[in-house]
């Protein structure tokens, strides 16, 4: 069922529940559907596109499940839709099944912990512009802070399917090892060979962890990960490499950085709050530099991004 928004593939569409699974203390992975004309729409959805879902009619989880930190929040109405973008797409035969990965933090996912098979949400999108793969790539850089692993975890399946002949490493950082939104281990050879997180390990990525803390990987920002995985490598093919971010600004900002210095492709999909998605509120503005000047603009996180290329944006 859809209501188009404009002669676009994007749309007002309902997707069918078919699983929400919780792993670890606050992460689930909640699995959608699509048919009809949402099938087709979502079939092309490209990893960094993303989504606002309305969770309004979401029933809240009995009191004595709901966290302390939570239980003022939890009586709020929730006016506004929530973006998400999808870790995993797949195409059928007039099904498209979509991946949602997300964790609870406010009156909206936590609503969404009580759906389950048989019911219903309202969905627009594919909305945005996603990562782009540049002809001529040999590497593909992943770096990922908290949340913003599902794009990148999408990513990875279309390089891996797509662009085999793109060699690709994953770096994934957190606070604490709590607080990495994956779930399954890898066994001791597979860490010791750097396939650690399986959700990169199953596209045959090497991936890298760091925890603000040490509890897991390596003791550091992941942005400190990545300069020392780059120092390593004196023969690193620059122009044949690119890195794609996702995460907090902060983290962004030094990706960026990055980059810059090494003379790198760097792709960075940002993250802002929106009311609307579609460009109409204005509400996502993002200071972008005007290409051969000095001159800044502001573009649209959900129109002209979410992802921009890092030498862009103004962090």
């Amino acid at each position: 069922m859809s209501t188009n928004c404009t002669g676009l593939n994007r749309g007002v569409f309902t997707a069918a529940v078919l699983s929400n699974r919780q792993f670890g203390e606050h992460f689930y992975k909640l699995k959608l559907e699509f048919s009809g004309v949402g099938a087709k729409s979502f079939a092309t959805f490209r990893p960094g596109q993303f989504v606002q879902i309305d969770a309004s009619t979401a029933a809240l989880p009995p009191l004595d499940k709901i966290p302390g930190h939570l239980l003022d929040a939890s009586k709020r109405n929730i006016l506004l839709r929530r973006p998400f973008s999808f870790a995993d797409v797949t195409a059928g035969v007039n099904k498209t099944t979509a991946e949602l990965l997300y964790r609870v933090l406010g009156p909206a996912t936590l609503r969404m912990t009580t759906l389950s098979v048989g019911h219903h949400l309202n969905v627009i999108g594919p909305l945005g512009n996603g990562f782009s793969i540049p002809p001529n790539k040999k590497l593909a850089l992943l770096v990922i802070g908290g949340m913003g692993a599902p794009p990148l975890q999408y990513l990875a399946k279309v390089l891996s399917v797509e662009h085999p002949d793109i060699e690709v490493a994953a770096f994934v950082g957190a606070k604490t090892a709590r607080d990495l939104p994956f779930e399954g281990k890898a066994d001791s050879i597979s860490k010791h060979l750097g396939f650690s997180i399986p959700d990169f390990s199953k596209h045959g990525i090497e991936s890298f962890i760091a925890t603000d803390d040490g509890s897991a990987g390596f003791h550091g920002l992941v942005t400190d990960c990545l300069k020392k995985w780059l120092s390593e490598r004196a023969n690193l093919d620059r122009d044949g490499t690119i890195i794609y971010a996702c995460g907090p600004d902060a983290m962004l900002a030094q990706v960026a950085q990055i980059a810059r210095d090494r003379k790198i492709d760097c792709q960075v999909s940002t993250e802002q709050i929106m009311a609307c998605g579609i460009g109409i509120c204005q509400s996502c503005a993002v200071e972008c530099i005007v290409n051969g000047s000095s001159e800044t603009v502001y573009k649209l996180c959900c129109k002209d991004g979410p992802v921009f290329d890092s030498r862009e944006v103004v962090f």
